[in-house]
């Protein structure tokens, strides 16, 4: 049986604040007034039908730590939401993040007094380059949407150097990443949808048939949104480059490749990593995010500004902030959301190689564990 009072508590915690007002009641102590008393604003500006409630500081910090509670969160339960996040923000992580080197600098200041803080950004640039086979990459992009549109901006500014105009047609699968058509048609361009297979690769015949002279280039998100592995890759990837098109990858779906495949190695000229999505760093409510631009030899020329490059000077390391040589420009404030490259390269530095490599074998496996559980429930056409 419950007790009143247990009962009388329980009711007292679903009130809102205004309800648990009593007249009177104060939630502070102020100190004496030790300065000029300032005068009120005139009558005719103070509200006086704003009515605030009046509780203890006790009632205070009691009701909104219950209904932080309501809010749900891996820290209270397994948060499955497929590729789109992680969802696991170790808290090493943060505590890295958070130190008085990293929290208390300011983007502004000159580069030899944040040398750790470029060499941090510096090792997480070589690490993406390695993990993708690419050649250069750049951090500032603040999501995987932002990534992607600098990825066809550096796409459209190397057909404009080239005096290729006319390639105005960006190839992209219908099981390609939603975001894709958008940031291509944000970038200038105009969408095609390809087709997919009766095994949910490429469709290689409707590719080859939509190739002209205005071949811009190709989105494609590998593994696709199918959750497969396109095995036309190889062939998809050179029929694009021989007609003088981009190949771009989006990688909301790097967990699956990391350590075994290398985007580079496949034909990528471009791709962007969500580091929410791969790298453990938090994202949620519209940021803080990263999607750092990575490109191969063809593009990494064309990065958005700035990326951070090493100087060897008498043995001495030396790291300053640079524009590459045919840059599309900023993509956003300074270094993008440094807080959460910190986060990416400490768990990038604390798995290592072979934890790296774990991470797609956990990935695949945990999809193929779900994929044969669903097995009689849903239409799996693949």
């Amino acid at each position: 049986m419950t007790s009143p009072l247990f009962e009388k508590l329980e009711n007292q915690s679903r009130k809102l604040l205004m309800d648990r007002s009593v007249s009177g009641r104060n939630g502070a102590t102020l100190p004496d007034l030790d300065v000029p008393e300032a005068e009120l604003p005139p009558q005719e500006m103070i509200r006086k039908e704003l009515i605030l409630p009046e509780v203890s500081e006790g009632e205070i910090v009691r009701y909104f730590s219950q209904i932080s509670q309501n809010n749900f969160s891996i820290d209270h339960n397994f948060y499955p939401l497929g590729s789109c996040t992680m969802k696991y923000n170790p808290k090493l992580n943060d505590s890295v993040a958070a130190m008085p080197g990293f929290a208390s600098i300011h983007p502004l200041q000159d580069d030899s007094t944040v040398q750790g803080a470029l060499k941090i950004i510096w090792e997480v640039q070589q690490y993406l380059n390695e993990i993708n086979g690419m050649a250069g990459t750049c951090l500032s992009p603040m999501a995987g949407a932002d990534g992607e549109l600098a990825g066809m901006l550096m796409a459209r500014a190397y057909h404009l150097e080239r005096g290729d105009a006319k390639r105005k047609v960006v190839l992209i699968p219908d099981s390609a990443h939603g975001t894709n058509p958008a940031s291509a048609v944000m970038a200038g361009f105009d969408v095609k949808t390809l087709p997919s297979d009766a095994n949910g690769n490429t469709d290689l015949d409707a590719l080859r048939q939509s190739i002209g002279d205005d071949l811009a280039g190709l989105m494609i998100t590998l593994p696709s949104t199918l959750g497969l592995f396109d095995t036309n890759i190889l062939e998809v990837t050179q029929i694009v480059r021989d007609a003088g098109g981009i190949v771009y990858g989006d990688g909301a779906n790097l967990n699956a490749l990391l350590g075994r495949v290398k985007l580079g190695e496949l034909g990528f000229d471009v791709i962007h990593s969500n580091l929410h999505k791969t790298f453990s760093t938090p994202h949620g409510g519209g940021g803080p995010g990263a999607g750092p631009v990575i490109a191969g030899p063809r593009l990494s020329d064309y990065l958005p500004t700035p990326v951070v490059v090493r100087h060897l000077d008498g043995g001495s390391e030396i790291f300053s902030r640079a524009a590459p040589p045919k840059s599309i420009g900023r993509m956003g404030a300074f270094q993008g959301n440094f807080g959460v490259l910190v986060r990416a390269f400490a768990y990038i530095r604390t798995l290592g190689k072979e934890g790296i490599r774990s991470i797609s074998d956990d990935a695949v496996i945990n999809a193929n564990y779900i994929l044969a559980n669903l097995k009689g429930y849903y239409d799996l056409p693949f």
